[in-house]
């Protein structure tokens, strides 16, 4: 061996653990890289399930007032602009839960409701004992409620039901501990239809923290919309379809599909969405609306957190001069959720869009309204969970005054919510930043 190549040879590495202090955080190396590993992988599995079938902007040479918007929207999300329909928003559950339960007590051929959650307590108490006594007197009622909703409505409840005949059904799974491979998908819809004639969607479920007015931080303020005219037939038939889905049994006949004339002059579609039938259909829904606005958006929505092509198209909207206002929560249900949301607001408030806290409640609106004409309202939150993952149910109206009545809320919640400023968004403490952009990078599943 030469005297150089002595110098050149490298020196053998230790093998086995480290001694000394090094060897403490050789000890916590594996649980960090099983953590890193873990987020990792799920990081991919929630990037997966995105919303990722239309990924270019929409182009949109029409407006929503022009005919051929309607033509073209109706086929594309499979259900028919259908015209006599009437709609009239509601406002929280002192508006809300009175008018679906006066209609229940008024059934003579049949029920079929549909709740995300449905919780014990005294709103379930009233829906039991009226859809009891409804059952009773030998109407066909029958209830389902998502597996991940029901974690709170007691058996003795349940039971009560099904011994007055009520026909109640889980969707998903029966108990919790009931093995579902799928468990990222629920049905979040939120359904009242009675004797196939009159319609009920929005935001509300059967639960306590939708009484009152909205008066405090410990309620939701929430819009619901009682519906009627023929677009009752389109929202018979979601319910049908997760009843199907659940039981193997189809509705069928005039006791849920009856002949409806005209109750209003609106235009209105009911259409579903979910990754089994028509995936991203909602998605859909919002982004054509949002191409052919030409003069205003507002947007009402408890979990605003735009992908990257609804920001993309909001800003080209608001090239387009279209003023866009937002009303967010100024707390929500979820701290994690709501970072998730706050990490998308950056380039839209930058390009001139509207943001305004709701100060008073929780809130948990789902509306758009398009140049004062075009109306979505009912369970889809903008968000990738209801664009991508969930079954969702929307009503889309065309008809200025559905409209100017669903603005009378939208305008009222404006006077109770704080304005967000751009420079008030940049200026949050570096951590809030941190926090916000670390839970965006999970965005898809709140």
């Amino acid at each position: 061996m030469s005297f150089l190549s002595f110098f050149a040879r490298k020196p053998k590495r230790p093998t086995g653990p480290p001694k000394g202090p090094a060897r403490a955080w050789w000890r916590l190396r594996t649980p960090w890289v099983v953590l890193v590993v873990i987020v990792a992988g799920l990081g991919g599995w929630f990037y997966w399930s995105s919303a990722k079938m239309l990924q270019s902007p929409i182009e949109s040479a029409i407006g929503v007032s022009d005919p051929l918007f309607r033509d073209s929207v109706g086929p594309l999300l499979g259900a028919e602009f259908v015209r006599g329909n009437s709609l009239k928003p509601l406002i929280n559950g002192t508006q809300i839960f009175p008018a679906m339960l006066e209609e229940i007590r008024r059934a003579e051929k049949s029920i079929t409701l549909e709740s995300y959650i449905w919780a014990s307590g005294t709103v379930s108490d009233q829906f039991c004992a009226a859809l009891i006594e409804r059952a009773r007197a030998g109407v066909k009622v029958h209830a389902l409620v998502d597996g991940a909703g029901n974690l709170k409505l007691k058996l003795s409840d349940v039971d009560r039901m099904k011994a007055a005949g009520v026909e109640f059904v889980v969707y998903g799974r029966e108990r919790a501990y009931h093995l579902k491979l799928d468990i990222n998908h629920r049905s979040h819809r939120k359904l009242l239809i009675v004797d196939g004639k009159v319609g009920f969607t929005g935001g509300v479920c059967i639960d306590d923290t939708w009484l009152g007015d909205a008066d405090h931080e410990g309620v939701w303020r929430d819009t619901q919309a009682r519906i009627e005219g023929p677009v009752v037939r389109q929202m018979q038939a979601v319910f049908a379809t997760n009843w199907l889905q659940t039981t193997s049994r189809l509705l069928i006949g005039p006791d849920y599909f009856p002949e409806l004339g005209a109750a209003g002059p609106a235009l209105a579609q009911c259409f579903m969405s979910g990754p089994d039938e028509r995936p991203e259909n909602a998605r859909l829904a919002y982004l054509l609306a949002i191409a052919a606005a030409r003069k205003s958006i507002r947007l009402s929505h408890a979990y605003f957190a735009p992908d990257d092509l609804a920001i993309e198209m909001l800003i080209q909207a608001r090239q387009r001069g279209v003023k866009i206002e937002v009303i967010v929560p100024f707390k929500n249900d979820s701290r994690m959720g709501r970072a998730a949301s706050r990490s998308r607001w950056g380039k839209l408030l930058a390009a001139g869009v509207e943001f305004h806290q709701f100060l008073p409640a929780l809130y948990h609106c789902k509306m758009m309204i398009v140049d004062d004409f075009f109306v979505t309202l009912g369970s889809v939150n903008f968000d990738n969970r209801s664009f991508s993952i969930n079954d969702e149910v929307n009503i889309n109206v065309l008809d200025a005054s559905v409209a100017r009545a669903c603005l009378v809320g939208f305008n009222d919640d404006l006077k109770k919510s704080k304005p967000l400023t751009k420079e008030e968004f940049e200026a949050r403490p570096l951590w809030v930043k941190a926090l916000d952009h670390l839970s965006g990078l999970f965005r898809s599943q709140f």
